[in-house]
């Protein structure tokens, strides 16, 4: 019996498309024919990337009445046509070059990628992605420069635990933190020339002047002028990227600042503090009618597994995929901080593991936080309410506990024999 859908044949009158390069790029435009009805128009030129070239071609595409530009996102060589674009009033739409794949054997070039990728739009055959607007642009970019520079500095920390191993100094092992107070202080004597091992032992602070007899082990070895210029100018560079890194973090408080109630929302879910919250913001935005559902939201970040079933069989390992590393990192980090806390996630976090292993866990308590993420924005007037750790206790089946108790008795030998208390 045949069915009416939904699906409507829509085919967009005045659209462009974009093939770009890091020099230049190729523009197809198809327009309907002013003579024969049902045919179309086409034009096709190349354009260089420079601003005054684009210019150009937006008021060409503004003469022949566009209304739609779509682009593959190709490399970051899309951005400078897209927010030119955007700008001048286009509606541009940034399309994964997955979904534009040419037919298996057809040839490919600049020229006949964009028309390719024009016919394809205007037929309704694609979906944009996801662009923020720019003040998330902005707070995006200084979220992952924040990111940059802080990896750089690990980087370094890394080459400075290194480097005593060849001086044949071991103060990364007798100090959890070689850049605390006490670190740095005895780091910073070694640069300036002092080597007597019971010295450096004595700049000691707090807690480890219990250790003084390893320190003082610890810093007997041979290290040289060349290990002082090599460390000297790792902690330069450690220190001027914790300079830099201040630097951006008080650019992303004031460009965060129009977003400072979503923050607030944000920082109250288990796990997610004020940098994971800025990092949430920058990556999905405020305004969550861009995705209808949190299982949209969820898709998007690839934070759900996907669907690869063919005649009744699941094929593969049903992977969620690659989405945003930025943010995959700071619900990871959220999972991980939640799941040792006596809350609803943190104990979500502990049933997932003792059953599946504790990556599944992080990843499966990492979507339900951006479930929660997507609740909280979609609703200002929504708060976040901790169910608790006993949450599960409250809905479990007392008959099929039951069941779960006598066969784990079982298990280990036992005859069991019910019988209900008075």
């Amino acid at each position: 019996m045949l069915e009416e859908t939904h699906d409507r044949e829509e085919l967009i009158g005045r659209v462009a498309a974009l093939d770009i390069g890091k020099a230049e790029l190729t523009c197809c435009v198809r327009v309907p024919s002013p003579d024969t009805p049902g045919r179309r128009l086409q034009e096709v030129q190349t354009y260089a990337t420079m601003t005054r070239s684009l210019l150009g071609m937006a008021d060409r595409l503004r003469q022949l009445g566009v209304t739609r530009v779509v682009m593959e996102a190709t490399a970051d060589y899309w951005r400078p046509a897209f927010y030119l674009l955007e700008a001048q009033g286009f509606e541009c739409w940034l399309v994964n070059a997955r979904d534009v794949r040419h037919l298996p054997g057809r040839p490919t070039t600049d020229r006949l990628d964009a028309v390719w990728l024009c016919k394809a739009a205007e037929r309704q055959l694609l979906r944009p992605s996801f662009v923020p607007p720019p003040p998330i642009r902005r707070l995006r970019d200084l979220t992952r420069y924040r990111v940059g520079l802080v990896v750089a500095r690990t980087a370094e920390k890394q080459r400075v635990e290194k480097l005593p191993g060849d001086a044949q100094t071991k103060l990364s092992v007798v100090a959890s933190d070689s850049f605390g107070v006490s670190g740095r202080a005895m780091l910073a004597a070694l640069l300036a020339g002092e080597r007597d091992p019971k010295a450096l032992a004595q700049l000691a602070r707090g807690r480890m002047r219990a250790r003084l007899g390893v320190l003082q082990e610890a810093f007997t070895g041979h290290f040289s002028d060349h290990h002082g210029f090599l460390l000297a100018t790792m902690l330069g560079r450690i220190d001027q990227a914790t300079a830099d890194t201040a630097a951006v973090e008080a650019h992303i408080e004031t460009e965060i600042a129009p977003f400072q109630a979503a923050v607030d929302r944000l920082d109250a879910v288990t796990g997610v503090g004020r940098a994971a919250a800025h990092v949430t913001i920058a990556e999905t935005g405020v305004d969550m009618g861009r995705f209808p559902t949190p299982a949209h939201l969820a898709s998007w970040a690839r934070s759900a597994p996907g669907v690869n079933q063919s005649a009744g069989k699941t094929k593969g390992k049903n992977a969620t995929g690659h989405g945003s590393p930025y943010l995959a990192r700071v619900l990871g980090e959220a999972a991980v901080t939640a799941g040792r806390t006596d809350t609803f996630l943190g104990e979500r976090h502990r049933r997932i593991a003792r059953r599946r292993g504790k990556k599944k866990a992080t990843v499966a308590v990492g979507r339900s936080i951006l479930v929660i993420v997507w609740q909280l924005l979609a609703d200002p007037d929504a708060r976040f309410h901790d169910l608790g750790s006993g949450f599960y206790d409250t809905r479990v089946n007392a008959d099929r506990a039951k069941r779960n108790h006598i066969r784990q008795l079982e298990a280990l030998g036992y005859n069991v024999t019910l019988q209900p208390a008075a």
